[in-house]
């Protein structure tokens, strides 16, 4: 209970009926615009995959997938998918998709290990989306164009929303901001990763942090990564290391720092080998889907998952995630979410 944020006098500006037509509207219009901007094509997508295949996202590496036996498969494993990172590469090679259009879907996952606060929940719901790419886009400048393209397609989306409801007004900037990991790191050299996501999101309310996953100066990561989807290891043409990053905002309704999206060019054969190495999980190089990377079987690409319930808690001015998505929650925290005037789902 203690990580739980309750914003002195809040209160919610819509309630529960407009609160559900609010979703709806911002879910039909925002992956409309994502897939124009983009150019994505919609697939149906998993809810599990057979372990030991090297589909799952293994996410930092440390989180436990939910897994059950198959009785008609001998009871072989199935895990339910964290994020589908991976798979959605496979599905870019099955559908042939040609480089500069890609596809996206609904994922929905179930993440048992995830610490429950106003922001994180059991269940995570995304559009998760994959583009092919070609070895000359697998750079910097070509990775901004795409976070800026969906960042207007957030702020069109918060737009309308403002729009239907006058009594939410607009706060995103109209520019995002970046900065690399390293450079964020000198700004703010004695504040842990969270706090200067929080200084430099205070300071230009959008920012995209690029390079996650690798280690920093000081010896330590900005946040964790696993070492076969996005490429982090990879020097761009301001001479850091990265090729990935977070979409995050300064959210004004809780005072902090708000991730709304993962992303990045991923892994080439060099950069999963290297990756692989680094984090001494060269163990992988014999399953499924690396031997399909390894084996030049998939096509270069840039992906990433954008939170469907943190964008509409966002957009709706929401204080919990609770408010907007029905999830399975502590008693207690139940209680205080009804005391401090949010009441979850």
């Amino acid at each position: 209970m203690s990580k739980l944020i309750k914003p002195e006098g809040y209160k919610a500006l819509m309630d529960m009926r407009q609160t559900e037509q609010g979703i709806k509207q911002i879910k039909e219009f925002f992956q409309i615009n994502l897939s124009t901007e983009l150019r994505l094509r919609r697939v149906t997508a998993p809810l599990f995959v057979l372990k030991g295949l090297g589909i799952n996202d293994d996410l930092n590496g440390v989180e436990r997938p939910v897994t059950f036996p198959i009785k008609d498969l001998n009871d072989a494993k199935a895990e339910v998918v964290h994020s589908l990172a991976k798979w959605k590469r496979l599905t870019l090679a099955e559908y042939e998709i040609e480089p500069g259009y890609g596809i996206y879907t609904d994922m929905n996952a179930i993440r048992a290990d995830e610490e429950l606060d106003n922001l994180h929940s059991l269940y995570v719901d995304q559009w998760d989306w994959e583009a092919v790419v070609t070895k000359e886009q697998r750079t910097l400048e070509f990775l901004k164009n795409v976070v800026e393209r969906i960042y207007s397609a957030i702020r069109r989306t918060e737009y309308l929303t403002c729009e239907t409801y006058p009594q939410i007004k607009p706060f995103l900037p109209e520019k995002i901001h970046f900065i690399h990991s390293e450079d964020l790191l000198k700004m703010y050299p004695d504040k842990t990763p969270k706090e200067r996501e929080d200084a430099i999101c205070k300071a230009y309310g959008a920012v995209f942090i690029i390079g996650i996953g690798g280690k920093l100066a000081n010896g330590e990561k900005h946040d964790g990564r696993a070492p076969d989807y996005d490429d982090w290891s990879t020097i761009a043409e301001n001479g850091k290391a990265g090729l990935n990053g977070d979409i995050l905002i300064w959210y004004p309704v809780l005072e902090r720092s708000f991730e709304l999206s993962s992303m990045g060019i991923r892994v080439d054969k060099d950069s999963l080998l290297r990756q692989l190495k680094l984090e001494n999980k060269e163990d992988r190089k014999e399953l499924f889907f690396h031997q399909q990377l390894l084996n030049d079987k998939l096509p270069l690409s840039i992906g990433g998952g954008i939170g469907q319930s943190r964008l509409c808690m966002v957009l709706l001015h929401k204080a919990h995630i609770g408010e907007i998505q029905a999830s399975i929650w502590p008693d207690d925290m139940r209680e205080e979410c009804e005391k401090a005037g949010m009441p979850l789902i």
